[in-house]
């Protein structure tokens, strides 16, 4: 978990040390960063950085002497007390130990963290949102302003994040002839803008009685007036008054479905809600309010389905003309169901061109929206008592989301219905009642097979499932609660996974080895194992752990005999460091940056003492530079003893 910042690393990619003799250095060029400092007998303060701001100039001794360094590698330009030139520090020049490696690696991750700012303004991240524009990942967020006045949008950038300038707005009657196109130039007299956006709504064009708004920037001349205009595709409309722009107020919580209306790749689109707003839609520079004629505008949840953009507002479901986001008159296609319930989140469930099939999650219940379009549509109460919480509702390879009494997987059948629901946590009931109306968020992991909950005092729900079926969940707890997420597929193919805090940092999951820098403590206890022979007492004398992963992982070893029962004699905790670096094949690794004993999978043997019927286990760990590591199997060698008497 790290924050997030376009233009900085996530993960420390390279690391130089260099051996240093007594005397003292002096470096130019990029101001160097140490990690770690200078040999022993070498005074503090001897080491001199030359530069408009030096970082460091002093440290403290490493175990293995030599000066470790991150970012931009130093030129040494001049030395005292040496006999020659000691030259340039670009790669590994000590050996050094997995261990130490990684203990540098958090270091000069610490100093690339604190390099990270927040988007500017106050309270918490309010929405968060990454797409692929143009071939390149783009990440968003909305924050409120200082006062709380607004909602701003900002975009990551090498420099930092960056507002997005919201743009004008303009109505038009009267459209007529030509069609308008995104990029024209709107001409009233002595007064011109560039449209970004025709957002037509009802009418027609050829017969003149088009009706909309066109989204412009800062008209250039002064500021439009009611009357006629033309644009540079031929296209005459009748201006409404003077140009408006775009607000967004605080206060909502943003959901986002990324969606492309027109088939093209350079027309892919963001498109949000936040109950608080009129919808939106985002194209990486240029934000269109979308204006459905709810009064008041403010739809809650969004979702793209049969080339439709379905929105809901309390207990009504509206959708666009099919093809058009900007159209919901039901002369246009456009048209709105009323549900009886609250609306809690929508999703796209499987079925055909001819049984495409909505799912609406209410506050209560369960319902199905049938059809291709207004004329087939058949909506459906489903599942009655059977609700889902706000922003609870994903799709992995089934639908997840949470209700009441935990969480629910809605799978396909062949009953009647089309669908099969099923509860997954009747086990951890207790968390899911004391977290009731608690959560924030939810997300997916693809890579990890994982449905993941996010709640307001920072505890986080992971349910893992695979080949459908679950394999159970996992309790996390972050150091700071999680109040937006959003899952991507980045450019390169990999899985981002990008989170909104209620501090107002946006971080990324599942990369480094802390919470932000604080340590990252773990742990899991076995259930009581009897080794398949309950009732017989065995005696236990090691154990066989076996441990997967490509870096340095230490853990605590330790295990409970007999349910626990103190008159059992049983070994402390032990404490098991691994090297689990991949191994070196020739010809592809450089001389001195390779680890000879590193291996990606390793048996780890540990003695066990005592005598009982059954064992626990559990593995704990808990620092700021291990990475994460995979617990296969323990095997227990044990010698069988006698049945236990009555």
């Amino acid at each position: 978990m790290y924050p997030y910042a376009y233009s900085l690393p996530l993960e420390v990619a390279s690391i130089a040390a260099l051996t240093v003799p007594v005397g003292h250095l002096t470096f130019t060029g990029s101001v160097p960063v140490v990690v770690s400092g200078i040999e022993t007998g070498v005074d503090p303060g001897e080491i001199v950085f030359e530069g408009s701001t030096p970082v460091v100039d002093r440290a403290a001794a490493p175990a293995h002497g030599g000066i470790v360094f991150t970012g931009s590698v130093p030129t040494i330009s001049s030395q005292s007390a040496f006999s020659s030139a000691v030259g340039n520090a670009t790669t590994l020049t000590v050996e050094i130990d997995a261990k130490t490696e990684a203990i540098y690696k958090a270091l000069a991750a610490d100093y690339y963290r604190a390099l990270i700012g927040k988007p500017p303004g106050e309270g918490p991240l309010l929405g968060v949102v990454a797409i692929d524009f143009d071939g390149t990942d783009h990440v968003y967020a909305f924050r409120a302003n200082v006062g709380s006045t607004a909602a701003l949008l900002y975009a990551s950038s090498p420099t930092g994040w960056q507002l997005v300038p919201y743009p004008n707005i303009v109505s038009f009657t009267a459209g007529g002839t030509a069609v308008p196109l995104d990029g024209d130039t709107l001409t009233p007299p002595a007064v011109t803008a560039t449209i970004k956006r025709v957002m037509w709504q009802s009418g027609s064009w050829t017969g003149g009685t088009a009706v909309g708004q066109f989204v412009i920037t800062a008209p250039i001349g002064g500021n439009f007036t009611a009357g006629a205009a033309t644009t540079t595709s031929g296209a005459t409309v009748t201006l409404s008054g003077p140009q408006t722009a775009v607000r967004m107020a605080a206060g909502g919580r943003f959901e986002f479905d990324k969606c492309n209306f027109s088939g093209q790749l350079i027309t892919r689109r963001i498109y949000g809600v936040d109950g608080v707003n009129p919808a939106f839609e985002f194209d990486g520079e240029t934000l269109s309010p979308i204006k459905t004629g709810l009064s008041p505008d403010r739809p809650a949840h969004i979702r793209f389905h049969k080339e439709m953009l379905f929105l809901s507002q309390d207990a009504s479901l509206i959708h666009s003309a099919i093809g058009d986001p900007f159209r919901y008159s039901a002369v246009d296609g456009g048209g709105e169901i009323a549900t009886g319930d609250t609306v809690t989140g929508m999703i796209t469930l499987p079925g055909s061109q001819s049984t495409a099939t909505l799912g609406v999650f209410l506050r209560g219940d369960t319902a199905f929206l049938y059809g291709t379009d207004p004329t087939t549509f058949n909506f459906v109460t489903f599942n009655t008592g059977v609700g889902a919480v706000p922003h609870s509702v994903q799709n992995l390879f089934d639908t997840f989301f949470l209700d009441d009494l935990g969480v629910v997987t809605l799978k396909t059948t062949l009953n009647w219905g089309n669908f099969l629901p099923s509860s997954l946590t009747k086990n951890i009931t207790p968390f899911i009642a004391r977290q009731r109306g608690n959560l924030k968020a939810s997300s997916v992991s693809r890579e990890k097979n994982q449905y993941r909950l996010f709640f307001g005092d920072g505890y986080a729900l992971y349910s893992t499932v695979l080949n459908q079926q679950y394999l159970g969940s996992s309790l996390i707890l972050f150091p700071e609660a999680i109040n937006c997420v959003d899952a991507v597929s980045l450019v390169t193919g990999s899985e981002a996974i990008y989170a909104g805090g209620l501090d107002g940092f946006v971080y990324q999951l599942d990369v480094g080895t802390s919470f932000d820098g604080a340590d990252l403590p773990a742990y899991f206890i076995t259930s009581w194992d009897a080794i398949r022979s309950p009732r017989i007492l065995k005696r236990f004398r090691a154990a066989s752990i076996e441990v997967q992963g490509d870096t340095y992982a230490e853990f605590q070893y330790g295990y409970e005999l007999g349910y626990g029962n103190e008159q059992v004699e049983q070994l402390p905790e032990v404490t098991l460091p691994l090297n689990l670096g991949a191994i070196p094949h020739w010809d592809s690794f450089v001389w001195d940056s390779f680890v000879w004993d590193g291996s990606g999978l390793s048996p780890t043997d540990v003695d066990e003492v005592g005598t009982a019927e059954n064992i626990r286990v559990s593995i704990t760990s808990g620092t700021n530079y291990i990475a994460a590591y995979t617990v296969n199997s323990f095997i227990h060698h044990y010698s069988v003893r006698r049945g236990m008497r009555v």
